[in-house]
């Protein structure tokens, strides 16, 4: 099918949802999916219109252009083709971004994981230095960060955190932030004044609701137990933390964060609930390319994927080569922008290269 036939059929598919809307009455209990539908493809449509209009400008504008004699009036006339000669692909590149098929999970909520991975203390004052620097991120896309859980070292760092994130697109935005984070810098414990290298783990998930995967009671064993803080210290007397373990998948997940059992479990399953969503999106993206790339945006958190150089204010994202040297405001202000956004072109790039 040619790229005129898809907009064609396009056009002619929103006409006979504009139809259908036009007696309500008759979808019943369609109505909500009909209109859905609907305002799905207005954008779409509204720039085929666009598109179009401009075609036929310049093909107007090559018929009259022969029999034009003034030279000024000639100029303006070239000048106004060579404008919409130029607009053309650029509407065409955004109508063909706006079909490349839509990840399910990008208008959900986000989980957010971030773990201290090799290099002790410093790797945990690191974790704790992400997650500050993502809550930094949230509060500037008014987002809604909920602490779910944070277990310290006692000495500032932090051995892992977890956060819920609500807001317009979380995921989309951050979904790419999954994957090992390193940093090199002089620790302030270190009297050498020599650059060590750690690293942090973070994972983002789409937070999965009940309708999105169904988990039976029969398939979870919940412990409860006494929550205690750094080194062993009791918390309070009562078994209030919870230990949810999901049997056919072996996924574990512990909260302890509230006094109250019930709230621990609600959090506690809210995280459960979208690791195994995760898994699942993983694993049938998985099945659908056996390339490594295609794992990038997916989930996968095996390999390094931005480096933050303290001594040099550098941060690196390999997988894009790109560099920026405003460690300050992305670490301390939540600047990430720079570093979605290129990751966010560099896989549109990557699905429209597939798409042709």
């Amino acid at each position: 099918m040619s790229f005129t036939q898809k907009l064609d059929g396009i056009v002619t598919k929103f006409a006979e949802l504009e139809k259908k809307l036009l007696d309500p009455s008759a979808l019943g209990q369609n109505f909500a999916k009909v209109s859905k539908e609907h305002s799905d493809a207005a954008p779409v449509v509204e720039l085929i219109g666009e598109y179009r209009r401009a075609q036929k400008e310049i093909a107007d504008i090559n018929e009259i252009l022969p029999a034009t004699e003034d030279k000024d009036m000639r100029d303006m006339i070239e000048s106004e083709r060579f404008d919409l000669t130029k607009k053309i692909p650029e509407i065409e590149q955004q109508i063909k971004l706006s079909l490349l098929p839509k990840d399910v999970a990008d208008e959900k909520n986000a989980i957010l994981e971030v773990r201290a991975g090799t290099g002790g203390e410093e790797a945990a004052l690191f974790a704790y230095k992400l997650f500050a620097m993502y809550q930094k991120y949230a509060e500037k896309r008014r987002w809604k960060f909920e602490i779910l859980s944070i277990s310290d070292t006692g000495l500032g760092g932090y051995k892992d955190a977890s956060a819920s994130i609500n807001g317009r697109g979380v995921f989309a935005r951050l979904k790419f932030e999954s994957g090992v984070h390193r940093v090199q810098r002089v620790p302030e414990t270190e009297n050498q004044g020599r650059v060590h290298t750690s690293a942090a783990t973070v994972a983002v998930l789409p937070e999965a609701e009940e309708v999105d995967i169904k988990i039976e009671e029969k398939d979870l064993r919940i412990d409860v137990f006494r929550s205690s803080g750094p080194g062993g210290q009791s918390v309070n007397t009562t078994d209030s933390a919870v230990r949810i373990t999901h049997i056919p998948t072996g996924v574990v997940v512990s909260m302890q964060d509230e006094k109250s059992q019930i709230k621990n479990r609600e959090k506690a399953m809210k995280i459960l609930r979208s690791r195994i969503y995760d898994a699942e999106r993983a694993r049938i993206d998985k099945e659908r390319s056996a390339s490594r790339k295609e794992q990038v945006g997916s989930g996968d958190r095996s390999e390094r994927i931005r480096t933050y150089n303290f001594p040099q204010s550098r941060i690196t994202d390999h997988r894009i080569n790109l560099t920026s040297f405003r460690i300050d405001g992305v670490m301390n202000d939540g600047e990430l922008d720079e570093f979605i956004e290129a990751l966010i072109a560099d896989d549109q790039a990557r699905k429209l290269s597939e798409s042709d």
